[in-house]
């Protein structure tokens, strides 16, 4: 029975959570969802105990304790075909881990006898896990997108992220594509809020959630900027790859009603018709992805495209 059940970890900036995941149904495990905060500043060591007091929990209740099967949904940069952290200064979180085997040195904290570990991009996780149980379950061609810390992306074909492939950017990235006088994560993610709400209300604020509850012409202001930025940055990605469905996670999403009609507004008037859903699976589908890395089929068709920086 173990070998049917794998266990599905979702990486965050300041929180790990981790639950049991049934691979034959890619449902999670009911009672077996566990979550800690995690300061990303700290040392190797606290963060590595800090993660694994959730994966713990989550393998005693599983009961997974002689074998465990872990997918990590984790942000880049990472080495995912080994299992190596990059992070750098630059990325501003878990520094300490850098050149860190996980594999190694995580499974020194576990209670499992066994443990074997595989990693996969956090919004690539994502993706997959809402082409198996969310919005885009049954569309053959989908564009997911997560609006966060960072900006990620991912293009799914029959449930595959496609990484080397000639209708998608480079192991489908989009955070790194030129966009005005930058980069698309300079614009789609939760700093560029701060810093544009600052900009045109003079008003210093520590997220986008209080944007959002702010509910003035400025803060409406800045999410009809954000839709529109949004809609003809993705506009030559979704005429080049023609998905049925892009499908938007990440906790600027919980906004999605003020940004979302100005994008699709952007995006029909380009004569492009495609749906642009919100996930309701959230974190879920993160875990549920990252746990189907154990799913033998799934693993043979992606395991030689895995980016290793």
């Amino acid at each position: 029975m173990s070998n049917q059940i794998a266990i599905g970890v979702d990486v965050g900036g300041s929180h790990i959570t981790s639950a049991a995941v049934d691979l034959k149904k890619l449902t999670i495990i009911s009672e077996t969802t566990f979550s800690v905060k995690v300061d990303n500043k700290a040392e190797k060591d606290i963060i590595l105990r800090k993660w694994s007091d959730a994966i713990n929990k989550t393998i005693v209740s599983a009961s997974l304790m002689q074998s465990t099967n872990i997918g990590f949904a984790i942000p880049g940069p990472f080495n995912y075909k080994d299992g190596i952290a990059l992070f750098k200064g630059e990325n501003d979180k878990y520094e300490n881990l850098y050149n860190v085997s996980i594999s190694e040195e995580l499974s020194k904290y576990l209670v499992s006898e066994e443990t074997n570990f595989r990693f996969l991009n956090d919004a690539t996780s994502f993706a997959v896990g809402v082409s198996a149980q969310g919005k885009a379950k049954n569309c053959n061609k989908i564009i997911a997108v997560t609006l966060g810390t960072g900006f990620g992306s991912a293009f799914i074909k029959e449930g595959i992220p496609l990484v080397n492939h000639p209708e998608v950017p480079k192991e489908g990235c989009l955070w790194d594509k030129p966009f005005k006088s930058g980069v698309g994560d300079d614009y789609f993610s939760t700093r560029w809020c701060i810093k544009r709400y600052d900009e045109i209300s003079s008003k210093s604020v520590n997220g986008v959630k209080e944007i959002a509850k702010a509910n003035t012409d400025n803060s409406r202001l800045l999410f009809e900027e954000f839709g529109h930025n949004m809609g003809h940055f993705m506009i030559p990605f979704i005429q080049k790859y023609e998905p049925q469905l892009i499908v938007v996670g990440g906790n600027i999403s919980k906004a999605s009603n003020l940004f979302i009609p100005t994008l699709n507004q952007v995006v029909k008037a380009a004569g492009l018709d495609v749906r642009i859903e919100i996930s309701t699976l959230m974190e879920d589908a993160a875990i549920i992805g990252s746990a189907k890395l154990f799913n033998v089929e799934f693993w043979n068709k992606i395991k030689n495209d895995l980016p290793v920086n």
